[in-house]
């Protein structure tokens, strides 16, 4: 019994110190009880056949097919714009929305999408970031209670309920407790936490998409000569193939984008052609998006009875037509050792050996005209092509500088495709499957996670990279912890100081010490961890006063996401910090009186809602 006390106390100075990662802490932790004896092989390594983290795991998964497909991306936008330029509005709309989407998707997730946007709204409407992230932060912190899977702690204190045979929380149950609270975040930041907040001037005006066109327009001429033709019922070049009419030679025209009027999935005809090559089929109706002079493309009007589709060249129109969920561009730099020096490449073709379209060249901070391109250093293109292929660029040509983060630029494109639904649908799928109690939460969110990727809405080298590993790792790890305070007594032993100590009194005084010590820990220590370590201590309490464990593992969820005290008590308030120039103090000054109100109203609804 003692060296788990030691171990355990060990772990959590760990993980309060920071030195090493809390999956390492936790690692360390389960090794020790291996070998200390304290737990078997099948004790030690429990945790990762559990289904709490198969769960986790999934549900990470299918947050990055939301990401992938443009949901995140689209209510961004759709907030930020909603706020116009009222600062209390887009406070509101920051928080709401952060709460809104942190219940579908991880709280990670939610704010690493909204990040960006809401930093470019806050300077666009002329306030502060440091005024509008730790809504962000703390609105996905509180909205990930509205939901079972909304938050790792809500599947934890499920799990741990349905191990002893209790009943477990519906859905949608925890967000009778999860709307109240982030209807008083809301409230809060607006009467209160925003006077509170900081006033700090940073230098972070965030790079999106739109700036990044906008750029290109300017720098590249992108768009100058690019048009948008229709293949008419009269046209000659109906059912026939690109490499028939040798488009570069005889018109100096490339085509780069092809979209199918007529689309058919089943038979495998797709909607777009996003890199025509020779043996690319024309249809009737199609339209080719052409880049060539003006002369030279009304010549291939005329010859082959072409209509004609207006394309204005601003940055919306062609992030429209160039930029999606699979294909995007990027600003590349050759330098002086790279292995492309005195190639002669031509413009608007796709290069398939590199992957890429060369849309735009500049030299000199000069747009360069030139149908084809003798490369030199310091050359800079416009590259279009598969978001893999341009980040992949950057370890296959090392003596290429690839501007900016493909991959992050990626998830900010808001554009709705066919897969984006598919997406929604798995996720829908999930939460039917936990609604009606049809199939074990964990084989839900697996196949959920399953057909997002057999549909390839998120590739699956992207799906695993979008995994938190360390959460999941962490999540493993710790839960061997938890099988041994019970098998060497301590749980019980803590149960039955709690009972002791707060057990004569009103059962409300009981859930009061849960939900500050539970707080307390998750300052310092994961949300995941601080759930998988009261949890037990929560249910032993309960079943020894022979009253019901659901409000006691209601306010272990609630309080294991109230680290609103510390940039350290969730990844989510870390992230944040620097893009608002936080300091340590600003977070427990804000999150003070925000934590007083969540252990108020977690007293007083949690026993109405779920009696003892």
């Amino acid at each position: 019994m003692n060296i788990v006390l030691v171990i355990l106390v060990v772990t959590i100075v760990l993980f309060m110190w920071g030195k090493f990662t809390p999956d390492v802490v936790a690692l360390l932790s389960m090794l020790s009880l291996f070998l200390f004896g304290v737990l078997d092989v099948t004790e030690t390594l429990s945790g990762f056949s559990n289904p709490t983290v198969i769960m986790v795991a999934s549900l990470f998964i299918i947050g990055e097919g939301l990401s992938q497909t443009g949901w995140t991306a689209l209510i961004g936008q759709k907030f930020v714009y909603w706020a116009g330029k009222s600062s209390t509005k887009l406070l509101i709309l920051v928080t709401l929305g952060s709460g809104l989407l942190s219940g579908f998707v991880s709280n990670t997730g939610t704010v690493a999408t909204l990040l960006p946007v809401t930093v470019s709204a806050a300077w666009n409407i002329g306030t502060l970031p440091s005024k509008l992230l730790i809504p962000l932060a703390f609105g996905s912190n509180t909205g990930g209670l509205l939901t079972l899977t909304g938050t790792p702690p809500n599947i934890i204190a499920n799990n741990a309920l349905l191990e002893k045979g209790f009943e477990g929380f519906s859905f949608f149950e925890f967000s009778l407790i999860g709307i109240p609270l982030l209807l008083t975040s809301i409230v809060y930041f607006k009467y209160i936490g925003y006077k509170i907040l900081p006033a700090n001037t940073t230098e972070n005006r965030p790079v999106n998409i739109d700036s990044e066109m906008h750029d290109w327009i300017e720098n590249y001429s992108i768009g100058k000569n690019i048009y948008r033709l229709r293949i008419r019922s009269m046209s000659p070049l109906i059912d026939t193939y690109i490499k028939q009419w040798q488009f570069d030679e005889k018109y100096n025209v490339c085509i780069i984008r092809l979209r199918r009027r007529h689309p058919n999935i089943l038979k495998g005809i797709k909607p777009f052609v996003e890199f025509p090559q020779p043996d690319t089929e024309l249809r009737y109706h199609d339209i080719i998006t052409v880049e060539g002079e003006t002369k030279d493309v009304d010549k291939l009007i005329l010859d082959f009875r072409l209509g004609v589709i207006p394309i204005r060249p601003t940055n919306g129109e062609l992030r429209k037509e160039f930029i999606n969920q699979e294909v995007g561009m990027a600003e590349m730099v050759v330098t002086p050792r790279s292995m492309l020096l005195g190639h002669k490449v031509p413009m608007g073709l796709y290069l398939e050996q590199a992957g890429i379209q060369l849309l735009g060249a500049s030299r000199n901070n000069k747009p360069l005209i030139d149908k084809t391109v003798n490369i030199k250093a310091g050359d800079a293109f416009i590259i279009r092509g598969s978001w893999d292929r341009i980040e992949g660029l950057k370890n296959v040509h090392k003596n290429l500088v690839i501007s900016g983060s493909p991959e992050e630029m990626s998830k900010n494109v808001d554009k709705l495709t066919y897969k984006s639904y598919i997406a929604l649908g798995s996720l829908l799928m999930m939460i039917v499957f936990l609604m009606f109690d049809i199939i074990p939460g964990a084989i839900a969110a697996l196949i959920s996670a399953g057909v997002i990727l057999i549909t390839k809405c998120v590739p699956v080298a992207k799906a695993y990279k979008g995994i938190s590993w360390s959460s999941v790792v962490m999540i493993a790890a710790m839960i061997p912890m938890g099988v041994a305070l019970q098998k060497t007594g301590i749980a019980k032993i803590a149960a039955d100081g709690l009972v002791d100590g707060l057990g004569t009194m009103p059962p409300v005084i009981l859930l009061a010490g849960i939900f500050l010590l539970t707080t307390g820990f998750s300052q310092t220590i994961n949300n995941s961890a601080t759930a998988v370590l009261m949890a037990p201590i929560a249910i032993m309490a309960a079943t020894s006063l022979q009253i019901s464990p659901q409000p006691f593992m209601i306010a272990v969820a609630v309080s294991a996401s109230t680290a609103f005290l510390t940039p350290v008590g969730t990844t989510t308030n870390a992230m944040v910090m620097s893009s608002g120039g936080y300091k340590f103090m600003d977070y427990l000054k804000v999150g003070v009186p925000l934590l007083l109100l969540f252990f108020i109203i977690t007293l007083l609804l949690v026993p109405l809602i779920w009696p003892f």
